[in-house]
């Protein structure tokens, strides 16, 4: 348990690395200069926002996917460890015929990213401050988005998603808000840290079987996150979810890291955004 903890703590925690990098972001990512005020954390929070490689050329309109820690998605130069390469990952997508997307990136705050993605209290890492982050994120960024950028507004083509800490969220904000999210991208959820409390609340007959959810974890992240892992997906099928809007992916080499992530990230936007 104490591995696992010290992977959420570090493997995660955004603080830009001590070496010196050079940026790696493609010319298509933008780190937006307003600073938003977070309504009732006090705090404040920056965005990065990836754009299709035809948004200049085009007057089309596009999905969008949410997603956390932003330091981390594109630019090996603020990521902790390593990238995820999203930027790179969606141009080869665009490249290759395939549906494009908006992504917004919201910047963690290291020091209290561990409390702002989760809703729920926890006696070893404090109080819950989740509920405040995502409705900061559908009521003060989402709203910045569509007003700036040329969005499908529909709840078919929003998405929300992260991993470890921010898997946890994101399985949040869709069940929270399944009028604003309809696909998410759970990767490596931290089901361990409240478990009792995301089982009540998951355990729902009004949430839509149209939207979509998509579990990935790793076999070399040992069985507290498998097991609960491929228990809530099951617990999805139980609820009479739609199977095929269902995806559960065990990978049995995959490793608590944006190296694992980085490698299903192409497979889960094809097919979360497979019918836009």
């Amino acid at each position: 348990m104490r591995n696992i903890f010290l992977l959420a703590l570090l493997t995660l925690t955004t603080i830009a690395s001590a070496q010196n990098k050079e940026s790696t972001a493609n010319s298509n990512v933008h780190i937006i200069d307003e600073v938003f005020e977070m309504p009732s954390l006090d705090r404040t929070r920056k965005i990065r926002v990836y754009l299709p490689p035809s948004y200049s050329t085009t007057n089309e309109e596009y999905p969008v996917l949410y997603m956390h820690d932003a330091q981390n998605l594109f630019d090996d130069s603020t990521a902790y460890i390593s990238e995820w390469g999203v930027d790179e990952i969606l141009n080869e997508i665009a490249q290759e015929g395939g549906q494009e997307i908006i992504v917004v990136g919201i910047d963690n705050n290291g020091e209290t990213r561990m409390n702002e993605y989760s809703p729920w209290e926890n006696s070893r890492f404090g109080k819950a401050e989740g509920e405040a982050y995502i409705d900061f994120v559908v009521n003060v960024i989402r709203p910045f988005v569509e007003k700036n950028y040329r969005i499908k507004e529909g709840v078919e083509s929003t998405g929300v998603g992260g991993s470890s800490m921010g898997g946890l969220i994101s399985h949040y904000a869709i069940f929270k808000y399944p009028d604003v999210f309809g696909l998410a991208m759970i990767y490596s959820p931290s089901y361990w840290y409240a478990p009792e409390p995301l089982l009540s609340f998951t355990t729902r007959s009004d949430f839509p079987d149209s939207h979509k959810l998509d579990f990935l974890v790793g076999g070399k992240e040992g069985q507290m996150m498998v097991n609960p892992t491929k228990e809530m997906f099951e617990l999805m099928v139980e609820q009479n979810h739609k199977r095929e809007n269902l995806r559960f992916n065990l990978i049995e080499e995959g490793e608590h890291n944006e190296r694992f992530w980085r490698s299903q990230f192409k497979e889960s936007i094809l097919w979360l955004y497979q019918d836009q």
